[in-house]
Protein backbone atom coordinates (compact mmCIF):
# COMPACT_ATOMS: atom_id res chain seq x y z
CA UNK A 1 0.00 0.00 0.00
CA UNK A 2 1.61 3.51 -0.80
CA UNK A 3 1.78 5.72 1.71
CA UNK A 4 2.60 9.65 1.77
CA UNK A 5 6.58 10.29 2.47
CA UNK A 6 7.12 14.17 2.46
CA UNK A 7 11.07 13.41 2.62
CA UNK A 8 11.10 10.89 0.54
CA UNK A 9 14.86 9.88 2.02
CA UNK A 10 15.89 6.35 0.18
CA UNK A 11 16.43 3.34 2.14
CA UNK A 12 19.44 1.73 0.07
CA UNK A 13 19.86 -2.01 -0.12
CA UNK A 14 22.24 -4.39 -2.22
CA UNK A 15 19.96 -7.35 -3.66
CA UNK A 16 20.32 -10.49 -5.65
CA UNK A 17 17.88 -10.31 -8.67
CA UNK A 18 17.63 -9.77 -12.23
CA UNK A 19 17.25 -7.94 -15.12
CA UNK A 20 18.11 -7.60 -19.11
CA UNK A 21 20.65 -9.13 -20.19
CA UNK A 22 22.98 -6.06 -21.19
CA UNK A 23 23.81 -4.81 -23.76
CA UNK A 24 20.03 -4.72 -24.43
CA UNK A 25 19.36 -5.63 -28.46
CA UNK A 26 20.48 -2.36 -30.77
CA UNK A 27 17.39 -0.70 -32.55
CA UNK A 28 18.93 -2.26 -35.47
CA UNK A 29 17.70 -5.85 -34.31
CA UNK A 30 14.76 -4.74 -33.02
CA UNK A 31 11.72 -6.80 -34.49
CA UNK A 32 8.04 -4.62 -34.81
CA UNK A 33 5.69 -5.70 -32.47
CA UNK A 34 1.93 -5.20 -33.71
CA UNK A 35 -1.17 -4.86 -31.75
CA UNK A 36 -4.86 -4.53 -32.79
CA UNK A 37 -4.12 -0.74 -33.04
CA UNK A 38 -0.60 -0.10 -32.73
CA UNK A 39 3.13 -0.71 -34.29
CA UNK A 40 5.45 -0.75 -31.78
CA UNK A 41 9.05 -0.25 -33.35
CA UNK A 42 12.33 1.20 -32.89
CA UNK A 43 13.47 4.79 -33.23
CA UNK A 44 15.21 6.45 -36.27
CA UNK A 45 16.62 9.69 -37.51
CA UNK A 46 13.74 10.03 -39.64
CA UNK A 47 11.12 10.60 -36.28
CA UNK A 48 12.20 13.66 -35.71
CA UNK A 49 9.19 15.30 -36.86
CA UNK A 50 7.10 13.22 -35.11
CA UNK A 51 8.50 12.84 -32.08
CA UNK A 52 8.87 17.26 -31.72
CA UNK A 53 5.07 17.19 -33.07
CA UNK A 54 4.23 15.43 -29.77
CA UNK A 55 7.06 18.14 -28.08
CA UNK A 56 4.81 20.44 -28.85
CA UNK A 57 1.87 19.84 -27.29
CA UNK A 58 1.20 22.08 -24.23
CA UNK A 59 -0.98 19.53 -22.87
CA UNK A 60 1.24 16.49 -23.06
CA UNK A 61 4.33 18.74 -21.64
CA UNK A 62 2.42 19.48 -18.63
CA UNK A 63 3.04 16.57 -17.76
CA UNK A 64 6.67 16.31 -18.35
CA UNK A 65 9.56 17.46 -16.00
CA UNK A 66 10.11 19.88 -18.31
CA UNK A 67 6.80 21.88 -18.17
CA UNK A 68 7.09 23.59 -21.31
CA UNK A 69 7.06 22.63 -25.15
CA UNK A 70 10.23 22.30 -27.27
CA UNK A 71 11.49 25.64 -28.51
CA UNK A 72 12.48 24.80 -32.01
CA UNK A 73 13.25 21.10 -33.96
CA UNK A 74 16.96 21.98 -32.84
CA UNK A 75 16.21 21.62 -28.80
CA UNK A 76 13.93 18.19 -30.02
CA UNK A 77 16.64 16.62 -31.78
CA UNK A 78 19.11 15.44 -28.87
CA UNK A 79 15.74 14.14 -27.05
CA UNK A 80 15.59 11.52 -29.60
CA UNK A 81 19.71 11.29 -30.24
CA UNK A 82 19.34 10.13 -26.54
CA UNK A 83 17.43 6.78 -28.30
CA UNK A 84 19.83 6.38 -31.52
CA UNK A 85 22.93 4.59 -32.10
CA UNK A 86 25.52 4.53 -30.42
CA UNK A 87 23.33 4.67 -27.21
CA UNK A 88 20.73 2.17 -28.30
CA UNK A 89 21.90 -0.39 -26.27
CA UNK A 90 21.30 1.59 -23.03
CA UNK A 91 17.18 1.91 -22.90
CA UNK A 92 14.54 -0.14 -24.59
CA UNK A 93 12.12 3.43 -25.48
CA UNK A 94 10.39 3.33 -29.43
CA UNK A 95 8.37 4.92 -31.65
CA UNK A 96 4.54 4.03 -31.29
CA UNK A 97 2.68 4.35 -34.23
CA UNK A 98 -0.74 4.05 -35.57
CA UNK A 99 -1.12 0.64 -37.54
CA UNK A 100 -4.12 1.90 -39.27
CA UNK A 101 -1.90 4.96 -41.27
CA UNK A 102 1.93 4.50 -39.78
CA UNK A 103 2.04 7.40 -38.41
CA UNK A 104 4.19 8.12 -35.49
CA UNK A 105 1.69 8.85 -32.21
CA UNK A 106 3.98 8.10 -29.29
CA UNK A 107 7.30 7.10 -27.80
CA UNK A 108 7.48 4.56 -24.58
CA UNK A 109 9.39 1.90 -22.98
CA UNK A 110 12.62 2.76 -20.81
CA UNK A 111 14.13 5.43 -21.04
CA UNK A 112 16.03 5.06 -17.50
CA UNK A 113 17.92 1.73 -16.42
CA UNK A 114 18.77 2.80 -13.53
CA UNK A 115 15.54 4.97 -11.83
CA UNK A 116 15.60 7.02 -8.73
CA UNK A 117 14.65 3.47 -6.88
CA UNK A 118 17.43 1.97 -8.92
CA UNK A 119 15.53 0.03 -11.04
CA UNK A 120 14.41 0.35 -14.56
CA UNK A 121 11.55 3.03 -15.27
CA UNK A 122 9.16 3.12 -18.13
CA UNK A 123 6.93 5.81 -19.53
CA UNK A 124 5.43 7.37 -22.44
CA UNK A 125 3.45 10.03 -24.19
CA UNK A 126 1.01 10.47 -27.04
CA UNK A 127 -0.33 12.92 -28.57
CA UNK A 128 -3.34 14.55 -27.58
CA UNK A 129 -5.41 13.46 -30.66
CA UNK A 130 -5.17 10.01 -29.67
CA UNK A 131 -5.79 10.31 -25.52
CA UNK A 132 -8.63 8.61 -24.17
CA UNK A 133 -8.69 6.07 -26.44
CA UNK A 134 -7.48 2.61 -24.59
CA UNK A 135 -4.40 3.02 -26.77
CA UNK A 136 -1.88 4.29 -23.63
CA UNK A 137 -3.35 1.01 -22.15
CA UNK A 138 -2.61 -1.13 -25.33
CA UNK A 139 0.61 0.11 -25.81
CA UNK A 140 1.73 -0.18 -22.06
CA UNK A 141 0.51 -4.07 -22.22
CA UNK A 142 2.55 -4.68 -25.25
CA UNK A 143 5.64 -3.55 -24.71
CA UNK A 144 5.65 -4.76 -20.89
CA UNK A 145 5.07 -8.72 -22.49
CA UNK A 146 8.17 -7.55 -24.38
CA UNK A 147 10.56 -6.16 -22.26
CA UNK A 148 9.87 -9.47 -19.80
CA UNK A 149 10.82 -11.39 -22.52
CA UNK A 150 13.90 -10.41 -22.73
CA UNK A 151 17.06 -12.67 -21.62
CA UNK A 152 17.67 -12.25 -17.90
CA UNK A 153 21.06 -12.02 -15.98
CA UNK A 154 21.61 -12.35 -12.39
CA UNK A 155 22.60 -9.15 -11.13
CA UNK A 156 23.51 -7.66 -7.40
CA UNK A 157 21.97 -4.20 -7.44
CA UNK A 158 21.36 -1.51 -5.35
CA UNK A 159 17.81 -0.51 -4.56
CA UNK A 160 15.55 1.52 -2.73
CA UNK A 161 14.00 -1.22 -0.15
CA UNK A 162 10.88 0.61 -0.16
CA UNK A 163 10.51 -0.80 -3.78
CA UNK A 164 10.62 -4.18 -2.41
CA UNK A 165 7.88 -6.06 -1.11
CA UNK A 166 8.46 -7.35 2.69
CA UNK A 167 9.34 -11.25 3.49
CA UNK A 168 11.11 -11.92 -0.21
CA UNK A 169 14.37 -13.75 -0.16
CA UNK A 170 15.64 -13.05 -3.50
CA UNK A 171 14.21 -9.85 -4.75
CA UNK A 172 11.42 -10.33 -7.61
CA UNK A 173 12.51 -7.33 -10.49
CA UNK A 174 11.02 -4.36 -10.62
CA UNK A 175 9.76 -2.14 -12.83
CA UNK A 176 9.20 1.25 -11.41
CA UNK A 177 6.92 4.29 -13.12
CA UNK A 178 6.19 7.26 -11.35
CA UNK A 179 3.12 9.43 -12.24
CA UNK A 180 2.10 12.78 -10.33
CA UNK A 181 -1.05 12.13 -7.83
CA UNK A 182 -3.32 14.27 -10.43
CA UNK A 183 -2.25 12.56 -13.11
CA UNK A 184 -5.41 10.07 -12.44
CA UNK A 185 -5.32 8.72 -16.71
CA UNK A 186 -1.68 7.65 -16.51
CA UNK A 187 -2.67 5.93 -13.06
CA UNK A 188 -5.43 3.86 -14.23
CA UNK A 189 -3.14 3.35 -17.24
CA UNK A 190 -0.55 1.33 -15.01
CA UNK A 191 -3.02 -0.15 -12.75
CA UNK A 192 -4.97 -1.40 -15.60
CA UNK A 193 -1.59 -3.17 -16.75
CA UNK A 194 -0.70 -4.41 -13.72
CA UNK A 195 1.33 -1.66 -11.70
CA UNK A 196 0.49 -1.46 -8.18
CA UNK A 197 0.85 1.71 -5.92
CA UNK A 198 4.00 1.55 -3.80
CA UNK A 199 4.48 5.18 -2.81
CA UNK A 200 3.70 8.51 -2.71
CA UNK A 201 5.97 11.31 -1.58
CA UNK A 202 6.27 15.44 -2.07
CA UNK A 203 9.19 17.34 -3.50
CA UNK A 204 9.72 20.57 -5.15
CA UNK A 205 8.56 20.73 -8.59
CA UNK A 206 10.72 20.51 -11.54
CA UNK A 207 8.37 22.82 -13.29
CA UNK A 208 7.84 25.66 -10.39
CA UNK A 209 11.08 24.89 -7.96
CA UNK A 210 8.76 27.04 -5.49
CA UNK A 211 5.62 24.84 -5.69
CA UNK A 212 5.35 21.15 -4.21
CA UNK A 213 4.43 18.39 -5.89
CA UNK A 214 2.45 15.04 -4.69
CA UNK A 215 4.48 11.96 -7.13
CA UNK A 216 3.34 8.73 -7.45
CA UNK A 217 5.53 5.61 -7.54
CA UNK A 218 3.81 2.13 -9.15
CA UNK A 219 5.98 -0.89 -9.65
CA UNK A 220 5.69 -4.02 -11.69
CA UNK A 221 6.92 -7.32 -11.49
CA UNK A 222 8.22 -9.27 -14.70
CA UNK A 223 8.31 -12.91 -13.33
CA UNK A 224 5.12 -12.41 -12.39
CA UNK A 225 3.87 -11.92 -15.99
CA UNK A 226 5.64 -14.69 -17.43
CA UNK A 227 4.32 -16.83 -14.64
CA UNK A 228 0.79 -16.19 -15.91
Amino acid sequence: MASLNSASKPKWATVNTTLPARPLPLNSSRIPVTTDRLIIRALDAQDLDGLHSIRTQPEVMVNHPQGRIDRDLEETRPKLDLFLPPKDESHYNFAICSKATGEMIGIGGCHQLKSMFGWPAMGYMFRKEFWGQGLATEFTRAWLDMWCRLPRDEVHIEVDQRSVPDGEGKALEVMTAFTTAENLASQRVLEKSGFERFLMWEEADLRDPDAQITLVAYRFFPSKQLAN
